[in-house]
């Protein structure tokens, strides 16, 4: 009965990062087409994430934690660089006439 469980989240674990995989595939498309900044953006963001959860899923069928240090690292590069393109995002689409709080007007 062992046997077969393990055998069953074997299969599971390969098709959770066959999803992974396909989303991936999915953003990095519309990481190529986007036709805005924050959509391409958006999209680098959900394909790095995929590649945390396949890796995440691996280390799990693999029974194996080395892997789990690169998950940290690319959570916080990916938080890092989410941040850093959403403030230059807001410097540079602001209107006109409007100034931020932080900001001395004229």
């Amino acid at each position: 009965m062992r046997g077969a469980a393990n055998k069953r989240q074997g299969y599971l674990l390969i098709v959770a990062i066959c999803c992974f995989a396909f989303a991936g595939l999915c953003s990095t498309i519309r990481l190529l087409r986007g036709p805005g900044l924050a959509d391409r953006i958006m999209a680098l963001d959900v394909t790095l994430i995929c590649l945390m959860g396949a890796i995440a899923v691996d280390a799990a069928r693999r029974d194996d934690t080395t892997n789990l240090v690169l998950l940290i690292v690319l959570a916080i590069v990916g938080f890092t660089a989410t941040v850093a393109a959403s403030k230059f995002i807001e410097q540079h689409h602001e209107p006109a006439g409007h100034s931020s709080p932080g900001r001395s007007g004229s």
